[in-house]
């Protein structure tokens, strides 16, 4: 491991903003049964102070370096923003730029995305972003939109809670288009071409990038985008 990888480990253990429980504990009664964290039902207390107990909390999962998380927050200071990722080295850039910039609503949770329900309480997030996430072409209960995951976020997204999945991905948007149909859920957005077209998108949606969204649109690749109700 490079000294600069065991640097930001370092760091990121002073970073008040950013959560890294121990998988063990999570993982101490078994997999199919997940020992809940004490933050579950307590974000907006322990790591958000300020303003109302049932603000509201959207989530960014498979976040990486944070970057989207932090812009999203930043735009809108009415809310607050959790970005999960499981590496570590990628969020101590989220959560170092969170900190130096005293950024009041936004938190980094470092975590396998399997395991998020044992830190969110039943109705304690309102919307779920999932940008540029694995299409994962060999393994659809592993992609992040499948009926296997969406059955994880019912546990704590509130009623009329929404995601949001912006992709390079035909496969993923395709799929994803299927599966909502297969559920019956209701699509709010839905676009196989962001920047080529005029599709009425929610605030930020073409704004908002990511360095990996940056670098498809400077390959000319298309970005998809699509939203909907997960009741």
């Amino acid at each position: 491991m490079g000294h600069d990888k065991l640097r930001r480990f370092a760091e990121n253990e002073t970073f008040s903003c950013l959560l890294q429980p121990s998988a063990s504990d999570v993982l101490a009664e078994g997999y199919f049964n997940l020992t809940d964290h004490p933050v579950k039902g307590h974000w907006n207390g322990k790591f958000f102070p300020q303003g109302a107990p049932d603000r509201g909390i959207v989530l960014e999962l498979g976040c990486g370096k944070g970057e989207y998380t932090i812009d999203l927050a930043q735009r809108d200071p009415s809310l607050n923003y959790i970005g999960v990722d499981i590496k570590g080295a990628r969020l101590w850039k989220g959560a170092k730029y969170a900190t130096e910039n005293g950024l009041p609503n936004v938190a980094f949770l470092r975590t396998r995305i399997e395991f998020i329900p044992a830190f969110f309480a039943p109705g304690e997030v309102s919307e779920i972003w999932l940008t540029f996430s694995d299409p994962q072409p060999k393994s659809p209960n592993a992609r992040l939109t499948s009926p296997v995951f969406l059955d994880r976020y019912r546990k704590f997204l509130k009623p009329g809670g929404i995601v949001h999945l912006k992709t390079d991905s035909v496969l993923l948007h395709e799929y994803t288009r299927e599966v909502c149909a297969a559920q019956g859920l209701r699509v709010l957005c839905c676009t196989d071409d962001l920047y080529g077209s005029d599709a009425s998108v929610p605030p930020g949606v073409r704004e908002v990038q990511t360095f990996y969204e940056k670098m498809f649109l400077e390959k000319g690749s298309k970005i998809t985008y699509m939203s909907f109700v997960l009741d």
